[in-house]
């Protein structure tokens, strides 16, 4: 198996095309990395990293900070040029696409031609109005620590007057953004894979060395005893093989509907029939579910203990914040099931079975044994709606998987968050996205991909 990677990458190095755009593709990450790592000028970055590690070694997992640097690469803790990352760009366009459900001119826009790249500049538009918006909440936030974390000592505000540091910190941060969003274009444009896909993994792969720190403290102590046995290395890697086969087969799984088109008359033309399918996603919603039940999460238990202990008359909303706190049953009963709710709330956004109901009967296209039309588009919501649900049941278990292995088998928490979440869905997916892509170029110039006949194992 070794031997097969190895020839195939050097496949992919005898090809010019494929060699110069993974050149151009690792060159430009490798800015990115260095958008994370720049500091940005009259802030005491240094101490805010080392507050947020100690914090984060305590009291892991349950920070909506340690979530978003998470997305940022590290660039939020260490104050950096990247601090905001590519996530106003990725909440941009998912407003964008929220009201092209809602909105009919936009949808109307979205299927002409031209429509895409309008709706695409739309996306930036509103890319900077978020920058400015949170750019500014972020210089403030910087500016008044205690007032996101309680226990923060000292300033991180280093420079006077303190104006010119806000528009200072805000443009920069705004410039940061739409650097990494021009970067991730120019990869899909000239490299290989999605760009911002690619700008958020290889953040979040920025994070192995910790992780690989962390496991060697798991068996090796620097208190000399308590370090787990060659068992438990074995159930993890074990462990940890079965989560990625798992991701990948429910990534690429899909429900085939086949589709009859009968023969028609295009003007002269006489348009002979045909048989196809229609793929339907199991995971049609990806990893938004558990992003948007995570950050929501965030806030009740926030809310409850600071209430609780403002007002001590109202102290059953402390305890009932604790109740909830990260890592607590009842918090994972409700992370599962909001991560339910959203993965049926983001396939309802993006698959509108009414106008494919339209459009197979516009073209002549049936379901065999279905009637076009209303009995279509009713099918379509049935079928969708099983497979979603075990997509969505999928996505709870791996939601939920990090805090179990750190609750139950005392991992730490940043080994653990490799073994489910955000982190080994985006991962996986934009790996195997970028693997379609370069075993599209290594086929066309009759080269092997890196499986056997040149396609990614799992593909349905």
């Amino acid at each position: 198996m070794l031997s097969k990677i190895l020839s195939t990458l050097a496949n992919c190095l005898r090809v010019p095309e494929l060699k110069s755009r993974l050149i151009f593709t690792l060159a430009l990450l490798g800015v990115c990395r260095l958008v994370a790592i720049i500091p940005l000028p009259g802030l005491d970055g240094a101490a805010l990293t080392a507050f947020i590690r100690e914090t984060q070694h305590n009291n892991p997992g349950d920070s909506l900070v340690g979530m978003y640097s998470l997305f940022t690469g590290g660039a939020l803790e260490r104050c950096a040029l990247g601090a905001l990352g590519i996530m106003p760009y990725i909440s941009a366009t998912i407003i964008i696409q929220l009201l092209g459900a809602v909105v009919p001119s936009l949808s109307k826009m979205a299927r002409e031609e031209g429509g895409r790249m309008k709706i695409v500049q739309y996306s930036r538009y509103l890319t900077i109005l978020l920058c400015l918006g949170q750019g500014f909440a972020m210089a403030l936030g910087w500016e008044n620590p205690q007032s996101i974390f309680s226990s923060f000592q000292g300033r991180l505000v280093i420079m006077e007057p303190i104006w010119w540091y806000r528009i200072q910190t805000v443009l920069m941060l705004t410039a940061g953004t739409m650097l990494l969003v021009w970067l991730g274009e120019q990869i899909t444009e000239r490299g290989i894979g999605n760009g911002v896909s690619l700008v958020i993994t290889i953040g979040i792969l920025a994070r192995l060395p910790a992780t690989a720190q962390g496991v060697y403290y798991m068996f090796f102590p620097p208190t000399g005893q308590g370090g787990k046995t060659i068992f438990h290395a074995i159930a993890l890697v074990l462990l940890l093989v079965a989560v990625v086969a798992a991701v990948i087969a429910v990534t690429q799984a899909q429900r085939k509907i086949p589709v009859q088109y009968a023969q028609r008359s295009v003007g002269r033309k006489v348009v002979p029939g045909g048989t196809s399918f229609m793929p339907l996603r199991v995971n049609a919603a990806g990893v938004m579910p558990i992003i948007f039940a995570q950050a929501i999460l965030m806030f009740p238990e926030k809310l409850l203990m600071t209430l609780g202990q403002r007002f001590t008359q109202l102290d059953f909303l402390r305890v009932l914040g604790t109740t909830i706190s990260h890592g607590r049953p009842a918090y994972l009963l409700m992370e599962a099931a909001m991560i339910i709710f959203f993965s049926y709330f983001w396939v309802a956004t993006i698959f509108n079975e009414i106008q494919i109901a339209d459009d197979l009967k516009k073209y002549g296209g049936y379901i065999p044994g279905v009637r076009p039309g209303q009995a279509t588009s009713d099918f379509l919501h049935w079928t969708m709606s099983r497979i979603t649900l075990a997509g969505a049941v999928f996505l709870a278990a791996i939601a939920i998987l990090p805090v179990v292995l750190y609750r139950a088998m005392e991992v730490p928490f940043e080994v653990a968050s490799f073994f489910g979440g955000t982190s080994i869905l985006i991962t996986v997916g934009v790996l195997l996205d970028t693997l379609r892509q370069l075993e599209s170029f290594l086929l066309m110039r009759h080269y092997d991909g890196f499986l056997k006949k040149g396609r990614v194992r799992g593909r349905f």
